[in-house]
Protein backbone atom coordinates (compact mmCIF):
# COMPACT_ATOMS: atom_id res chain seq x y z
CA UNK A 1 0.00 0.00 0.00
CA UNK A 2 2.93 2.57 1.01
CA UNK A 3 4.10 2.16 -2.03
CA UNK A 4 1.19 2.02 -4.24
CA UNK A 5 0.84 5.45 -2.56
CA UNK A 6 4.12 6.85 -3.61
CA UNK A 7 3.89 5.54 -7.35
CA UNK A 8 0.19 7.43 -7.81
CA UNK A 9 1.08 10.80 -6.00
CA UNK A 10 4.56 10.31 -8.55
CA UNK A 11 2.30 10.15 -11.64
CA UNK A 12 0.32 13.07 -10.87
CA UNK A 13 2.79 14.98 -9.80
CA UNK A 14 4.75 14.39 -13.14
CA UNK A 15 1.71 14.83 -15.00
CA UNK A 16 0.92 18.36 -13.39
CA UNK A 17 4.55 19.78 -13.55
CA UNK A 18 4.79 18.33 -17.58
CA UNK A 19 1.19 20.25 -17.57
CA UNK A 20 2.84 23.42 -16.25
CA UNK A 21 6.35 23.63 -16.83
CA UNK A 22 6.22 22.95 -20.59
CA UNK A 23 3.88 26.04 -21.57
CA UNK A 24 5.69 28.28 -19.20
CA UNK A 25 8.88 27.22 -20.46
CA UNK A 26 7.96 27.92 -24.11
CA UNK A 27 6.04 31.72 -22.45
CA UNK A 28 9.67 32.13 -21.29
CA UNK A 29 11.26 31.84 -24.73
CA UNK A 30 8.98 33.91 -26.47
CA UNK A 31 9.07 36.82 -23.80
CA UNK A 32 12.86 36.34 -24.37
CA UNK A 33 12.15 36.96 -28.24
CA UNK A 34 9.87 39.75 -27.79
CA UNK A 35 12.22 41.53 -25.28
CA UNK A 36 15.47 41.29 -27.78
CA UNK A 37 12.77 42.42 -31.05
CA UNK A 38 11.69 45.05 -28.69
CA UNK A 39 14.66 46.40 -27.90
CA UNK A 40 15.76 46.76 -31.65
CA UNK A 41 12.80 48.16 -32.83
CA UNK A 42 13.63 51.30 -29.76
CA UNK A 43 16.66 51.30 -31.34
CA UNK A 44 15.80 51.61 -34.79
CA UNK A 45 13.24 54.34 -33.83
CA UNK A 46 16.01 56.86 -32.69
CA UNK A 47 17.67 57.16 -36.56
CA UNK A 48 13.92 58.25 -37.30
CA UNK A 49 13.96 62.47 -36.32
CA UNK A 50 17.57 62.04 -38.02
CA UNK A 51 16.31 60.38 -41.23
CA UNK A 52 13.76 63.27 -41.26
CA UNK A 53 15.44 66.18 -40.92
CA UNK A 54 19.33 65.36 -43.24
CA UNK A 55 20.08 62.65 -45.62
CA UNK A 56 23.75 63.81 -45.68
CA UNK A 57 26.07 61.07 -45.25
CA UNK A 58 27.85 62.35 -42.11
CA UNK A 59 25.67 63.37 -40.23
CA UNK A 60 23.90 59.54 -40.57
CA UNK A 61 26.55 58.22 -39.58
CA UNK A 62 27.29 60.22 -36.63
CA UNK A 63 23.87 59.93 -35.47
CA UNK A 64 24.38 55.79 -35.96
CA UNK A 65 27.30 55.98 -33.99
CA UNK A 66 25.46 57.89 -31.23
CA UNK A 67 23.39 54.53 -30.43
CA UNK A 68 23.80 51.26 -28.82
CA UNK A 69 23.63 49.22 -31.59
CA UNK A 70 25.44 51.26 -33.86
CA UNK A 71 28.29 51.82 -31.46
CA UNK A 72 28.40 48.49 -31.83
CA UNK A 73 28.13 47.48 -35.38
CA UNK A 74 24.91 45.84 -35.48
CA UNK A 75 22.46 48.96 -37.32
CA UNK A 76 22.56 50.02 -40.61
CA UNK A 77 20.49 52.59 -42.93
CA UNK A 78 19.58 51.76 -46.35
CA UNK A 79 18.81 55.15 -47.59
CA UNK A 80 17.16 55.24 -51.46
CA UNK A 81 18.69 57.50 -54.08
CA UNK A 82 16.46 60.54 -55.78
CA UNK A 83 15.94 61.15 -59.55
CA UNK A 84 16.69 64.33 -61.37
CA UNK A 85 19.44 66.74 -61.75
CA UNK A 86 19.13 68.02 -57.89
CA UNK A 87 18.83 64.27 -56.90
CA UNK A 88 21.27 62.59 -54.50
CA UNK A 89 22.66 59.27 -54.85
CA UNK A 90 21.86 56.12 -52.41
CA UNK A 91 23.47 56.24 -49.52
CA UNK A 92 24.33 52.93 -47.05
CA UNK A 93 25.42 53.47 -43.87
CA UNK A 94 26.51 50.64 -41.58
CA UNK A 95 27.15 46.94 -42.28
CA UNK A 96 24.18 45.28 -44.58
CA UNK A 97 23.20 41.82 -43.40
CA UNK A 98 19.81 41.52 -44.58
CA UNK A 99 19.21 40.69 -48.62
CA UNK A 100 17.93 43.38 -51.35
CA UNK A 101 15.06 41.34 -51.77
CA UNK A 102 14.10 41.62 -47.65
CA UNK A 103 14.99 45.42 -48.06
CA UNK A 104 12.29 45.48 -51.33
CA UNK A 105 10.04 43.44 -49.41
CA UNK A 106 9.79 45.88 -46.04
CA UNK A 107 10.17 48.95 -48.00
CA UNK A 108 6.64 47.92 -50.25
CA UNK A 109 4.92 46.73 -47.00
CA UNK A 110 5.70 50.18 -44.98
CA UNK A 111 6.48 48.39 -41.61
CA UNK A 112 8.87 47.14 -39.60
CA UNK A 113 9.99 42.75 -40.64
CA UNK A 114 12.07 40.06 -39.16
CA UNK A 115 13.86 38.43 -42.16
CA UNK A 116 16.80 35.43 -40.65
CA UNK A 117 20.27 35.75 -41.41
CA UNK A 118 23.45 34.53 -40.78
CA UNK A 119 23.92 34.53 -36.75
CA UNK A 120 20.83 35.84 -36.47
CA UNK A 121 17.88 38.21 -37.40
CA UNK A 122 17.60 41.08 -38.84
CA UNK A 123 15.22 43.62 -37.35
CA UNK A 124 14.07 46.10 -40.87
CA UNK A 125 12.06 49.25 -40.13
CA UNK A 126 10.86 51.42 -43.00
CA UNK A 127 10.91 54.91 -42.25
CA UNK A 128 9.61 58.12 -44.44
CA UNK A 129 12.16 61.02 -45.33
CA UNK A 130 11.64 64.25 -46.60
CA UNK A 131 12.18 63.49 -50.36
CA UNK A 132 8.89 61.28 -50.09
CA UNK A 133 11.37 58.23 -50.27
CA UNK A 134 11.25 55.49 -47.59
CA UNK A 135 14.52 54.53 -45.96
CA UNK A 136 15.23 51.71 -44.18
CA UNK A 137 16.73 51.06 -40.91
CA UNK A 138 18.11 47.72 -40.32
CA UNK A 139 19.39 46.44 -36.71
CA UNK A 140 21.04 43.18 -35.96
CA UNK A 141 19.88 40.73 -33.32
CA UNK A 142 22.30 37.99 -32.43
CA UNK A 143 21.08 34.71 -31.48
CA UNK A 144 22.10 34.85 -28.17
CA UNK A 145 20.22 37.85 -27.31
CA UNK A 146 17.12 36.11 -28.68
CA UNK A 147 17.58 33.62 -26.18
CA UNK A 148 19.26 35.36 -22.99
CA UNK A 149 18.19 34.00 -20.09
CA UNK A 150 15.82 31.14 -21.72
CA UNK A 151 18.54 28.73 -20.06
CA UNK A 152 18.47 30.10 -16.97
CA UNK A 153 14.39 30.26 -16.85
CA UNK A 154 14.53 26.64 -17.73
CA UNK A 155 17.14 25.61 -15.23
CA UNK A 156 15.06 26.88 -12.40
CA UNK A 157 12.08 25.24 -14.02
CA UNK A 158 13.42 22.40 -13.79
CA UNK A 159 14.99 22.25 -10.80
CA UNK A 160 11.05 23.97 -8.95
CA UNK A 161 9.58 20.98 -11.10
CA UNK A 162 12.08 18.34 -9.33
CA UNK A 163 11.52 19.43 -5.70
CA UNK A 164 7.46 19.47 -6.43
CA UNK A 165 7.94 15.64 -7.58
CA UNK A 166 10.60 14.60 -4.58
CA UNK A 167 8.45 16.91 -1.92
CA UNK A 168 5.00 15.19 -3.26
CA UNK A 169 6.79 11.62 -3.25
CA UNK A 170 8.08 12.24 0.49
CA UNK A 171 4.77 13.65 1.58
CA UNK A 172 3.05 10.61 0.11
CA UNK A 173 6.01 8.14 1.76
CA UNK A 174 5.05 9.89 4.93
CA UNK A 175 1.10 9.58 4.90
CA UNK A 176 1.87 5.78 3.48
CA UNK A 177 3.95 5.21 6.55
CA UNK A 178 1.00 6.33 8.57
CA UNK A 179 -1.80 3.97 6.66
CA UNK A 180 0.95 1.02 6.49
CA UNK A 181 2.00 0.72 9.84
CA UNK A 182 -0.74 0.04 11.48
CA UNK A 183 -1.86 -2.00 9.12
CA UNK A 184 1.66 -4.50 10.03
CA UNK A 185 0.63 -4.34 13.65
CA UNK A 186 -2.79 -5.73 13.22
CA UNK A 187 -1.55 -8.61 11.08
CA UNK A 188 1.58 -8.87 13.70
CA UNK A 189 -0.86 -9.22 16.54
CA UNK A 190 -3.43 -11.46 14.71
CA UNK A 191 -0.33 -13.62 14.31
CA UNK A 192 0.39 -13.30 17.52
CA UNK A 193 -2.64 -14.39 18.75
CA UNK A 194 -2.92 -16.91 16.62
CA UNK A 195 -0.20 -18.91 18.10
CA UNK A 196 -1.72 -18.58 21.36
CA UNK A 197 0.05 -14.71 22.51
CA UNK A 198 -3.43 -14.14 24.78
CA UNK A 199 -1.56 -10.72 25.92
CA UNK A 200 -1.94 -9.09 22.32
CA UNK A 201 -3.23 -6.13 22.00
CA UNK A 202 -3.22 -3.32 18.66
CA UNK A 203 -2.34 0.09 19.10
CA UNK A 204 -5.52 2.19 18.37
CA UNK A 205 -3.87 4.69 16.07
CA UNK A 206 -3.66 5.62 11.94
CA UNK A 207 -6.60 6.33 10.12
CA UNK A 208 -9.92 6.14 11.14
CA UNK A 209 -10.78 3.16 9.45
CA UNK A 210 -7.59 1.30 10.69
CA UNK A 211 -8.41 2.39 14.10
CA UNK A 212 -11.68 0.91 13.78
CA UNK A 213 -10.72 -2.30 13.27
CA UNK A 214 -7.64 -2.12 15.98
CA UNK A 215 -10.85 -1.49 18.54
CA UNK A 216 -12.46 -4.51 16.50
CA UNK A 217 -9.37 -6.63 17.20
CA UNK A 218 -9.14 -5.77 20.78
CA UNK A 219 -12.26 -6.16 21.65
CA UNK A 220 -12.26 -9.86 20.05
CA UNK A 221 -8.91 -10.67 21.85
CA UNK A 222 -10.77 -9.64 25.14
CA UNK A 223 -13.25 -11.66 24.14
CA UNK A 224 -11.24 -14.80 23.56
CA UNK A 225 -9.61 -14.33 26.78
CA UNK A 226 -12.72 -14.45 28.65
CA UNK A 227 -14.44 -17.06 26.52
CA UNK A 228 -11.15 -19.03 27.41
CA UNK A 229 -11.34 -18.32 31.27
CA UNK A 230 -15.17 -19.22 31.14
CA UNK A 231 -13.87 -22.64 29.71
CA UNK A 232 -11.36 -23.05 31.78
CA UNK A 233 -13.35 -22.29 35.09
CA UNK A 234 -16.00 -24.93 33.63
CA UNK A 235 -13.39 -27.76 33.31
CA UNK A 236 -12.86 -26.93 36.70
CA UNK A 237 -16.03 -27.44 38.17
CA UNK A 238 -17.08 -30.30 36.30
CA UNK A 239 -14.28 -32.09 37.19
CA UNK A 240 -14.63 -30.79 40.98
CA UNK A 241 -17.82 -32.61 40.68
CA UNK A 242 -16.51 -36.09 40.36
CA UNK A 243 -14.38 -35.78 43.69
CA UNK A 244 -17.53 -36.51 45.63
CA UNK A 245 -17.73 -40.10 43.88
CA UNK A 246 -13.88 -41.05 43.94
CA UNK A 247 -14.07 -40.23 47.48
CA UNK A 248 -17.34 -42.96 47.68
CA UNK A 249 -15.46 -44.85 44.99
CA UNK A 250 -12.00 -44.80 47.49
CA UNK A 251 -13.82 -45.45 50.52
CA UNK A 252 -15.08 -49.24 48.70
CA UNK A 253 -11.45 -49.53 47.32
CA UNK A 254 -10.43 -49.72 50.69
CA UNK A 255 -12.58 -52.06 51.99
CA UNK A 256 -12.03 -54.83 49.58
CA UNK A 257 -9.75 -56.26 51.46
CA UNK A 258 -5.85 -58.00 50.58
CA UNK A 259 -5.24 -59.37 46.85
CA UNK A 260 -4.39 -58.14 43.73
CA UNK A 261 -7.61 -57.24 42.38
CA UNK A 262 -8.21 -55.17 45.51
CA UNK A 263 -3.95 -53.06 44.79
CA UNK A 264 -5.22 -52.68 41.12
CA UNK A 265 -8.05 -50.88 42.07
CA UNK A 266 -7.11 -49.14 44.70
CA UNK A 267 -4.33 -47.88 42.81
CA UNK A 268 -6.34 -47.35 39.75
CA UNK A 269 -8.68 -44.83 42.19
CA UNK A 270 -5.99 -43.19 43.15
CA UNK A 271 -4.41 -42.51 39.92
CA UNK A 272 -7.81 -41.43 38.76
CA UNK A 273 -7.92 -39.11 41.84
CA UNK A 274 -4.62 -37.85 41.24
CA UNK A 275 -5.66 -37.11 37.04
CA UNK A 276 -8.67 -35.01 38.34
CA UNK A 277 -6.59 -32.97 41.00
CA UNK A 278 -4.00 -32.33 37.70
CA UNK A 279 -7.08 -31.21 35.49
CA UNK A 280 -8.62 -29.06 38.40
CA UNK A 281 -5.17 -26.96 38.53
CA UNK A 282 -3.92 -26.81 35.33
CA UNK A 283 -7.81 -25.48 34.53
CA UNK A 284 -7.39 -23.11 36.89
CA UNK A 285 -4.08 -21.68 35.65
CA UNK A 286 -5.56 -18.24 34.18
CA UNK A 287 -1.42 -17.57 32.56
CA UNK A 288 -1.82 -16.91 28.75
CA UNK A 289 -0.63 -19.78 26.87
CA UNK A 290 2.62 -18.90 24.93
CA UNK A 291 4.13 -22.11 24.08
CA UNK A 292 6.13 -22.58 20.69
CA UNK A 293 5.45 -23.70 17.55
CA UNK A 294 5.35 -27.65 18.72
CA UNK A 295 3.10 -26.61 21.26
CA UNK A 296 5.20 -28.35 24.15
CA UNK A 297 7.46 -27.05 27.03
CA UNK A 298 9.54 -29.98 27.26
CA UNK A 299 9.81 -33.26 25.99
CA UNK A 300 9.90 -37.10 27.73
CA UNK A 301 11.18 -40.31 26.98
CA UNK A 302 8.66 -42.31 25.46
CA UNK A 303 10.25 -45.67 25.83
CA UNK A 304 10.18 -44.74 29.60
CA UNK A 305 6.76 -43.76 29.69
CA UNK A 306 5.29 -46.82 27.30
CA UNK A 307 7.13 -49.25 29.62
CA UNK A 308 5.83 -47.54 32.81
CA UNK A 309 2.16 -47.56 30.92
CA UNK A 310 2.33 -51.22 29.99
CA UNK A 311 3.35 -52.38 33.91
CA UNK A 312 -0.46 -50.98 34.27
CA UNK A 313 -1.99 -52.30 31.44
CA UNK A 314 -0.25 -56.51 31.39
CA UNK A 315 -1.36 -56.61 34.85
CA UNK A 316 -4.99 -55.79 33.66
CA UNK A 317 -4.37 -57.53 29.89
CA UNK A 318 -3.19 -60.85 32.13
CA UNK A 319 -6.69 -60.96 34.56
CA UNK A 320 -7.98 -61.13 31.07
CA UNK A 321 -6.10 -63.82 29.43
CA UNK A 322 -4.76 -61.17 26.47
CA UNK A 323 -1.33 -62.20 25.37
CA UNK A 324 0.57 -59.03 25.24
CA UNK A 325 4.18 -58.04 23.02
CA UNK A 326 6.43 -55.08 23.96
CA UNK A 327 8.81 -53.72 21.56
CA UNK A 328 11.68 -51.56 21.26
CA UNK A 329 11.66 -49.60 24.13
CA UNK A 330 15.09 -51.00 24.80
CA UNK A 331 16.31 -47.55 23.97
CA UNK A 332 15.73 -44.26 24.83
CA UNK A 333 13.30 -42.57 22.63
CA UNK A 334 13.27 -39.13 23.18
CA UNK A 335 10.19 -36.84 21.83
CA UNK A 336 9.25 -33.23 22.36
CA UNK A 337 5.49 -34.37 23.88
CA UNK A 338 4.90 -34.00 27.59
CA UNK A 339 4.60 -36.77 29.84
CA UNK A 340 1.40 -36.32 30.88
CA UNK A 341 0.25 -35.97 27.10
CA UNK A 342 2.21 -39.24 26.11
CA UNK A 343 0.68 -41.22 28.72
CA UNK A 344 -2.91 -40.23 28.70
CA UNK A 345 -2.57 -40.36 24.85
CA UNK A 346 -1.06 -44.07 25.20
CA UNK A 347 -4.04 -44.65 27.99
CA UNK A 348 -6.71 -43.90 25.43
CA UNK A 349 -5.23 -46.52 22.65
CA UNK A 350 -5.13 -49.50 25.20
CA UNK A 351 -8.33 -48.35 26.96
CA UNK A 352 -9.90 -48.94 23.48
CA UNK A 353 -8.47 -52.24 23.05
CA UNK A 354 -9.88 -53.25 26.67
CA UNK A 355 -13.25 -51.77 25.38
CA UNK A 356 -13.69 -52.67 22.11
CA UNK A 357 -12.54 -55.77 21.97
CA UNK A 358 -13.35 -59.29 23.43
CA UNK A 359 -11.63 -60.81 26.55
CA UNK A 360 -8.43 -63.03 25.69
CA UNK A 361 -7.80 -60.68 22.18
CA UNK A 362 -3.87 -59.94 21.88
CA UNK A 363 -2.36 -56.63 21.44
CA UNK A 364 0.98 -55.05 21.01
CA UNK A 365 2.84 -51.71 21.14
CA UNK A 366 5.84 -51.54 18.95
CA UNK A 367 8.20 -48.48 18.92
CA UNK A 368 10.37 -47.60 16.17
CA UNK A 369 13.01 -44.71 16.58
CA UNK A 370 14.59 -42.97 13.52
CA UNK A 371 16.36 -39.86 12.56
CA UNK A 372 13.40 -37.78 12.14
CA UNK A 373 10.47 -39.40 13.76
CA UNK A 374 9.43 -41.99 17.15
CA UNK A 375 6.68 -44.08 15.32
CA UNK A 376 4.43 -46.10 18.07
CA UNK A 377 2.25 -49.00 16.14
CA UNK A 378 -0.74 -50.19 18.57
CA UNK A 379 -2.29 -53.54 17.33
CA UNK A 380 -4.59 -55.68 18.21
CA UNK A 381 -6.30 -58.72 17.04
CA UNK A 382 -10.05 -57.77 17.58
CA UNK A 383 -12.63 -57.19 15.04
CA UNK A 384 -11.27 -54.03 13.43
CA UNK A 385 -12.46 -50.21 13.18
CA UNK A 386 -15.30 -49.94 10.89
CA UNK A 387 -15.00 -46.63 9.81
CA UNK A 388 -11.35 -44.96 10.69
CA UNK A 389 -11.77 -41.54 9.05
CA UNK A 390 -14.63 -40.87 11.46
CA UNK A 391 -12.94 -42.28 14.11
CA UNK A 392 -10.86 -39.36 14.26
CA UNK A 393 -13.19 -36.92 14.58
CA UNK A 394 -13.74 -35.53 17.53
CA UNK A 395 -16.94 -36.40 19.78
CA UNK A 396 -17.74 -39.65 17.14
CA UNK A 397 -16.05 -42.49 17.90
CA UNK A 398 -16.25 -46.07 16.44
CA UNK A 399 -20.35 -46.04 17.66
CA UNK A 400 -19.35 -48.87 20.29
CA UNK A 401 -21.06 -48.74 23.83
CA UNK A 402 -19.44 -46.60 25.73
CA UNK A 403 -17.24 -44.54 23.35
CA UNK A 404 -17.14 -40.86 23.33
CA UNK A 405 -15.08 -40.22 20.98
CA UNK A 406 -12.52 -38.03 22.37
CA UNK A 407 -9.79 -40.64 22.92
CA UNK A 408 -8.64 -41.26 19.46
CA UNK A 409 -8.59 -37.39 19.05
CA UNK A 410 -6.43 -36.61 22.30
CA UNK A 411 -4.31 -38.90 20.02
CA UNK A 412 -4.19 -36.69 17.19
CA UNK A 413 -3.85 -33.72 18.68
CA UNK A 414 -0.72 -35.28 20.62
CA UNK A 415 1.20 -35.96 17.24
CA UNK A 416 -0.14 -33.12 15.93
CA UNK A 417 1.44 -30.67 18.40
CA UNK A 418 5.00 -32.49 17.09
CA UNK A 419 4.08 -31.66 12.74
CA UNK A 420 3.32 -35.81 13.00
CA UNK A 421 0.07 -37.23 12.42
CA UNK A 422 -2.28 -40.45 13.15
CA UNK A 423 -2.94 -43.41 10.73
CA UNK A 424 -5.48 -46.24 11.16
CA UNK A 425 -5.24 -49.51 9.17
CA UNK A 426 -5.14 -53.20 9.17
CA UNK A 427 -2.41 -55.05 11.63
CA UNK A 428 -0.64 -58.31 11.10
CA UNK A 429 -2.82 -59.28 13.82
CA UNK A 430 -5.46 -59.13 12.03
CA UNK A 431 -7.36 -56.11 14.19
CA UNK A 432 -6.85 -52.53 13.90
CA UNK A 433 -3.21 -50.91 13.65
CA UNK A 434 -3.25 -46.99 15.24
CA UNK A 435 0.47 -45.79 14.05
CA UNK A 436 1.45 -42.42 16.31
CA UNK A 437 3.61 -40.44 14.54
CA UNK A 438 5.67 -38.04 16.65
CA UNK A 439 7.82 -35.91 14.52
CA UNK A 440 11.04 -34.66 16.24
CA UNK A 441 12.11 -31.65 14.29
CA UNK A 442 8.19 -29.73 13.78
CA UNK A 443 8.15 -31.12 10.00
CA UNK A 444 5.24 -33.04 8.36
CA UNK A 445 6.79 -36.13 7.08
CA UNK A 446 6.56 -37.07 3.36
CA UNK A 447 4.12 -39.51 2.11
CA UNK A 448 6.74 -42.19 1.47
CA UNK A 449 7.78 -42.45 5.45
CA UNK A 450 4.18 -42.30 6.62
CA UNK A 451 3.13 -45.53 4.15
CA UNK A 452 1.89 -48.69 6.01
CA UNK A 453 3.86 -50.88 4.48
CA UNK A 454 7.39 -49.34 5.37
CA UNK A 455 6.14 -48.88 8.88
CA UNK A 456 5.75 -52.87 9.10
CA UNK A 457 8.87 -53.55 7.57
CA UNK A 458 10.41 -52.40 10.32
CA UNK A 459 8.02 -53.64 12.97
CA UNK A 460 8.83 -57.35 11.59
CA UNK A 461 12.73 -56.47 12.29
CA UNK A 462 11.98 -54.32 15.39
CA UNK A 463 9.77 -57.51 16.43
CA UNK A 464 12.12 -60.34 17.61
CA UNK A 465 13.18 -58.36 20.43
CA UNK A 466 9.98 -58.22 21.77
CA UNK A 467 8.80 -59.15 25.15
CA UNK A 468 5.66 -60.99 25.49
CA UNK A 469 3.54 -61.02 28.92
CA UNK A 470 0.22 -62.97 29.56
Amino acid sequence: MRWALVKVSLAVTAMVVVAFAVPLGLVVKEMARDRAFSNAERQAATIGPALAITTDDAQLKRAVASTEVGAEGRMAVHVPGTAGPGGGAAVEIGEPRASRADLATATRLGRASISSVDGGYALLQPTAIGSGKVAVVEVFVPDQEVTNGVTTAWAVLAVVALALVVGSVAIADRLGTRMVRPAEELAGAAQDLGEGKLGTRVPEEGPAELRAAAVAFNSMADQVVQLLANERELAADLSHRLRTPLTVLRLNAASLGEGPAAEQTRAAVAKLEGEVDQIIRTARDQRPQTQGPLGVVSGCDAAEVIRERMAFWSALAEDEGRKVRLAGVDRPARVPVARPELAAALDAMLGNVFRHTPEGTAFSVDVHNGEDAVIVLVSDAGPGIKDPDAALQRGHGDGGPGSTGLGLDIVRRVAESTGGDVRIGRSVLGGTEIRVWLALDGRRPSLGQRGHRVVRRKRGRAGGGGKVAK
